[in-house]
């Protein structure tokens, strides 16, 4: 195939219209704003993970830009589902993507969607839907709305104060010795010959502040709760 022949069916390519190309780029930009909107001011200030903030951010331009351009091959909403349906199952091999990361994931695949295939609905009803979906996430992150409760192990040498009728006492003694504001107390595992126990302590804790140690339910060398 020669130069002019290759150039000769660039020339019989339909060129794209001015007013398609408009399009893409608003819809681009409003989708790209109302994603990042969600991920930097709602997800990121809890989670600070770099990498799913770089993960959402590619993941929204590359669903977004996959269905609008191939929604105009008659594929549409069954092709959009096909996609979504992909997408939200997705798992990565390296680790086990937390239920929020896949949370945002999931919704912010479903933003992407909506914005795309929308075409046909008026500016008004979009901003709305988007509008509706940003402020349920601000609530649903709002420390007025629910409050974050931790959950620690410890293992507690003053083994005296475990009776139910110095409850009080023991909350005091841990809420003084580990600085948190405790609220309620579990006994676990009683050792007598070392006079130590195993505490699940409860706390109130900044839910701006996620710790990963909250998830352990066994102690470093095995004893469990």
């Amino acid at each position: 195939m020669n130069l002019s022949t290759i150039l000769s069916e660039l020339a019989s390519v339909p060129a794209i219209p001015s007013c398609k190309m408009w399009e893409l780029l608003v819809r681009f930009f409003f989708n790209f704003v109302v994603v990042q909107l969600v991920i930097h001011f709602f997800y990121y200030p809890k989670s600070r993970r770099r990498d799913y903030y770089f993960t959402f951010s590619l993941i929204n331009v590359s669903v977004f830009m996959l269905i609008f351009l191939l929604g105009n091959i008659d594929l549409k909403i069954g092709f959009a589902l096909g996609v979504f349906g992909i997408f939200s199952i997705v798992r990565y091999r390296t680790e086990t993507v937390p239920i929020r990361e896949m949370t945002y994931l999931f919704l912010i695949i479903s933003i992407s969607v909506i914005n795309a295939l929308s075409v046909q609905i008026n500016w008004t009803v979009l901003l709305l839907a988007n509008l509706l979906i940003v402020l349920v996430v601000a609530l649903m992150e709002s420390e007025r709305w629910l409050s974050h409760t931790g959950c620690k192990l410890v293992k507690y040498d003053k083994i005296a104060l475990i009776t139910p009728y110095k409850r009080e006492e023991l909350i005091a003694d841990l809420t003084e010795r580990t600085g948190l504001p405790i609220i309620r107390v579990e006994v676990g595992h009683i050792d007598f010959l070392s006079d130590a126990t195993m505490l699940k302590v409860y706390y109130r804790a900044d839910s701006r502040e996620p710790n990963s140690v909250d998830k352990l339910t066994k102690m470093p060398n095995g004893e469990l709760l």
